[in-house]
C-alpha cells in the first residue's frame, strides 16, 4: 500500500463535464479541510489561461450551490494553474512539469476517454512525472475483458498496480459504506447472513428520466457498461463478501474479489435487455441502435455461504421512479400463524436505500390493532442524516484517499477483470432489446427472471 502523501495534483480533462459537476466541488471541500496545499495543474485541449480556469472553478461551485468561503477559494485559486495542449505532444508534459515543479509524489487524475490513456501515461513517464506518483483512472475501465486487459498493460508499463487507483464513485457514497459497517458491526446479522435464512437478494438502480443530453456517450455504452458491470456488481460484492481479516485496504478488496471469482458468468438466458420507446428519436443516437437502456440479470454465487441463493439486479432509465436500493429477503416462517384467510404474512426484508433517501429498514411482522390475532408488516427504519453536508460527497472522499494513498475504496485489477468475466458472455452474445414504455418497470419479460414464487420489490 502506498502511504506517501501527494505533493502535486494534475487533472486531465479539467474543462469537461465531470470536472464542472464533481471535481471542482471536491477540490474546494479538500481545500476547506486543509488537505490541498499543493500545486493543482489542470490540463485540457481548450485554450485558456490560469485566470480562466479559476473563473471556471468559481462558476462550477456556484452551479453546485456550494456556499463559498472567500478565504478558502483564494487558497484554492492560488494553487490552480492551467496547461493547454495536445495529449499526443511531449511539449504538453514538459509544460506540466514546469508548472508543477520538483515534486516527489504527483497524482495524475485521468478524466478522459480510455483511448488516450496510452498517450497520457507515456507522456507523464517521458517527463518523469510518474516516479513515486499515482494514477487515478475514471470508469469505464475498458469496454470488455480484452480492452480492460489492454488498458492494464498500458498503465503497468509505468505504474505498478499499487499506484493505480481505479475510481468507482459509488464506493465513496455514504450509504454504500454504511452497508459494510451495518453488516460487520452488528453481530446479530452474521448467524442469519447465508443461504439457510436468506431467500434472495434484489438490487435496483432505477431512474425515471431518459438519457437527456448524453446520447452520444450513452449509445456507446448502455446500461450494462454504464452501471451494472461496476456499480451494481460492487454492491453485490459488499453484501456477499466474507468478513475481512482486518480493515487494511487489501483485506477489504480481497474479499470483494473473492465474491466476483465465485460468481457464475452470465448466460443470455439469465438476462433481459430493454430499450424504452422513443430512445431512437433522442439526439445523437444511431437509427438502428441496439443499445439497452434497461438491463436485468439473475446471478448465482457458487460459495458455501450463498449456493442456491438468487441475486437479481436491474438498472434502467425511463422507469417508474428513481430509486437505488438493495433488498435482502428472508425465508418465510415454516408455518403460517396469525394469518387471515385472505393473505399470508409477507417475508422479513432488510433494505438498504440510497435514493431517493438514505435509509435502512427492516420489514417485520407485528400484530395488527384490533381484537383478532393477525399480523401485519411494520418497518423498523433508520433515516440517515447527512451531518457533513458537502464533505460527504463521494468525489471529495475518494480524491482525498488517492492523495493520501489509501486504495480501500478503489477497484483493483483482479476485481475489474473478474467483473468483466461475469458479463463478457452477454456482451459477445447479447439477447435482443425488448421495447418498454417510459414510466413502467421495464419489459414485462423481466418477471421471468424471478420464477413463480417471487416478485420484484418496487417502490
Amino acid at each position: 500500500m502506498a502511504t506517501t502523501l501527494a505533493d502535486g495534483l494534475v487533472l486531465f480533462g479539467i474543462t469537461g463535464d465531470l470536472a464542472r459537476r464533481r471535481l471542482f466541488p471536491a477540490l474546494y471541500a479538500l481545500a476547506a479541510s486543509g488537505a490541498l496545499d499543493m500545486p493543482l495543474v489542470g490540463v485540457g485541449r481548450t485554450t485558456l489561461d490560469d485566470a480562466d480556469l479559476r473563473n471556471r472553478a468559481r462558476d462550477a461551485l456556484a452551479a453546485a450551490d456550494v456556499e463559498v468561503d472567500p478565504a478558502v477559494f483564494e487558497r484554492l485559486a492560488a494553487n490552480l494553474m492551467y496547461v493547454s495542449g495536445d495529449y499526443h505532444d511531449a511539449a504538453t508534459y514538459t509544460a506540466i512539469s514546469e508548472r508543477i515543479g520538483d515534486r516527489e509524489c504527483v497524482v495524475a487524475y485521468l478524466a478522459i476517454p480510455p483511448e488516450v490513456f496510452d498517450d497520457v501515461v507515456r507522456g507523464l513517464a517521458g517527463a518523469g512525472l510518474h516516479k513515486g506518483g499515482r494514477l487515478v483512472v475514471e470508469k469505464p475501465f475498458g469496454r470488455d475483458s480484452k480492452s480492460a486487459a489492454d488498458l492494464n498493460e498500458i498503465i503497468h508499463r509505468h505504474y505498478s498496480e499499487s499506484r493505480v487507483f481505479r475510481i468507482d464513485h459509488f464506493l465513496g457514497k455514504e450509504p454504500v459504506q454504511n452497508l459494510m459497517v451495518y453488516r460487520f458491526s452488528n453481530t446479530m446479522l452474521e448467524p442469519i447472513w447465508n443461504r439457510h435464512y436468506i431467500r434472495g437478494v434484489q438490487i435496483t438502480m432505477a431512474e425515471d428520466f431518459g438519457i437527456e443530453d448524453r446520447g452520444s456517450f450513452y449509445d456507446s455504452v448502455g446500461a450494462l457498461r454504464d452501471v451494472v458491470q461496476n456499480h451494481l456488481l460492487q454492491i453485490l460484492s459488499l453484501l456477499a463478501m466474507e468478513p475481512p481479516v482486518s480493515d487494511m485496504p487489501d483485506a477489504l478488496r480481497d474479499e470483494r474479489v473473492k465474491v466476483f471469482t465465485a460468481t457464475r458468468a452470465l448466460r443470455p438466458e439469465d438476462v433481459i435487455r430493454g430499450q424504452y420507446a422513443g430512445y431512437l428519436d433522442e439526439g445523437e443516437i444511431a437509427p438502428d441502435s441496439d443499445t439497452e437502456t434497461f438491463f436485468a440479470a439473475r446471478l448465482e454465487i457458487d460459495s458455501w455461504r450463498w449456493a442456491g441463493v438468487p441475486w437479481v439486479i436491474r438498472a434502467g432509465k425511463g422507469l417508474k421512479s428513481t430509486v437505488t436500493e438493495a433488498v435482502v429477503e428472508f425465508h418465510r416462517p415454516p408455518r403460517m400463524l396469525f394469518a387471515d384467510a385472505d393473505s399470508a404474512p409477507g417475508p422479513n426484508r432488510l433494505s438498504f436505500m440510497s435514493k431517493p433517501d438514505d435509509r435502512i429498514a427492516m420489514s417485520m411482522q407485528s400484530k395488527r390493532p384490533g381484537s383478532e390475532m393477525v399480523s401485519g408488516p411494520v418497518d423498523l427504519a433508520l433515516d440517515y442524516e447527512d451531518e457533513e453536508g458537502e464533505g460527504r460527497d463521494a468525489y471529495h472522499r475518494l480524491l482525498g484517499d488517492a492523495l493520501r494513498g489509501d486504495p480501500s475504496l478503489f477497484a483493483r485489477e483482479d476485481g475489474v477483470m473478474e467483473a468483466w468475466r461475469i458479463v463478457q458472455p452477454v456482451i459477445e452474445e447479447a439477447p435482443p432489446v425488448l421495447s418498454y414504455e417510459k414510466g413502467t418497470w421495464g419489459p414485462d419479460e423481466t418477471a421471468a427472471l424471478l420464477g413463480e414464487d417471487w416478485e420484484w420489490i418496487t417502490r
